[in-house]
């Protein structure tokens, strides 16, 4: 039964509650947008914590409209487009691991004090965390997909 008498469940609730489980073990595993949250809320506290967490909702909220745009459908279509995305990718996250182990580099987990950040520059930095996050950006292009309707024109195209 529909939750609302006037709506067409289009994703059945058994797939709903798949993709809702899948989403919740994602969020949970830690990656750079905890890391950064925790940072954040340990040298400025609880407000600028909060102020990040706006941020990185927004940088939820762009994956989101990317992925109801149709970048998926896109990467189907120019499968050239997600290599270049992919290898740009793994090129971006070897160049984070090479300075973090590169010789002479900081410790990667040094403890040191972060210099204090404007509430607006807090916010564009969870943003940023988490539009650049791959993780998340995989993520959102590949799995849900997997969970949308298979007779698209049904919904659509009603007579």
């Amino acid at each position: 039964m529909p939750l609302l008498p006037f709506a067409t469940m289009i994703v059945s609730t058994h797939e709903l509650t798949l993709f809702a489980v899948a989403v919740l073990v994602i969020v949970l595993t830690p990656g750079p947008n905890m890391i950064y949250l925790v940072s954040r809320s340990l040298s400025q506290g609880r407000s600028a914590a909060f102020v990040s967490l706006l941020g990185i909702a927004a940088g939820f909220l762009f994956h989101m409209l990317i992925a109801t745009v149709g970048l998926t459908t896109i990467f189907l279509a120019i499968p050239y487009a997600y290599d270049v995305l992919r290898v740009g990718g793994a090129t971006y996250l070897l160049w984070l691991a090479w300075r973090a182990l590169r010789p002479g580099a900081p410790a990667i987990f040094r403890s040191r004090k972060l210099p204090p950040a404007s509430r607006r520059k807090l916010l564009a930095m969870g943003f940023v965390t988490n539009v650049l996050n791959p993780k998340l950006a995989v993520f959102r292009c590949q799995f849900p997909p997997s969970f949308c309707i298979r007779n698209v024109d049904r919904y659509f195209y009603r007579d």
